[in-house]
């Protein structure tokens, strides 16, 4: 009976430290935990998002304006230099055509002598410094005057012991000075 005894006992598995079963978590799904927004606040929100695009429109409408108009301006700036440099030598040519004019007199005179025709040309020269005169032109580089490379070109040199060092001994072709700034340096001699 012994035999039968152990038969009927049901076998029991070893036991095993009392660990929980861990079963495979499935990924948790994050509830959001969203508040709920009351209308007034949604109103609120929509009312702040309607002013603040309206702003914007109003900024790029002047963003818009001030760069047509500063392209105008552009345009506009453009337009006047080139209308001033035009006004400019037109008044400068103005003021050459009657030293022209009178030039075509002296030549076209037959009979005349050498000293009217000397007269005639000292008048015209004449004419034409003050012509220079009412543009603001004024001569420079006069026997004298010191030497200064930034208004004369000296092309030659002499040894004088009558002249001072640095000094203009003779003048070849005159400089012309428009304000501050130098139109023709003046082609001179220079002693010592």
């Amino acid at each position: 009976m012994a035999e039968q005894d152990i038969k009927k006992e049901p076998v029991q598995e070893p036991e095993t430290p009392d660990t929980p079963e861990v079963e495979p978590e499935e990924p948790q799904k994050e509830e959001k935990k969203g508040r709920k927004v009351s209308r007034k606040e949604l109103e609120e929100v929509q009312a702040e998002l309607e002013k603040t695009q309206k702003e914007l429109a109003a900024l790029k409408d002047q963003y818009l304006r001030t760069r047509a108009e500063y392209d105008n301006f552009r345009k506009r700036t453009e337009r006047e230099k080139a209308a001033i440099y035009g006004d400019g030598t037109s008044d400068a040519i103005k003021g050459m055509l009657p030293v022209g004019d009178n030039l075509e007199r002296a030549l076209a005179q037959k009979d005349c002598s050498v000293e009217d025709l000397m007269k005639g040309v000292e008048m015209v020269q004449t004419q034409f410094l003050e012509s220079l005169k009412k543009l603001g032109v004024t001569p420079m580089g006069n026997v004298g005057d010191e030497f200064n490379p930034e208004l004369h070109n000296a092309v030659s040199h002499i040894e004088d012991e009558n002249l001072e060092i640095n000094v203009i001994s003779a003048v070849f072709q005159k400089g012309y000075m428009l304000g501050d700034k130098v139109v023709r340096h003046a082609m001179v001699q220079v002693a010592n």
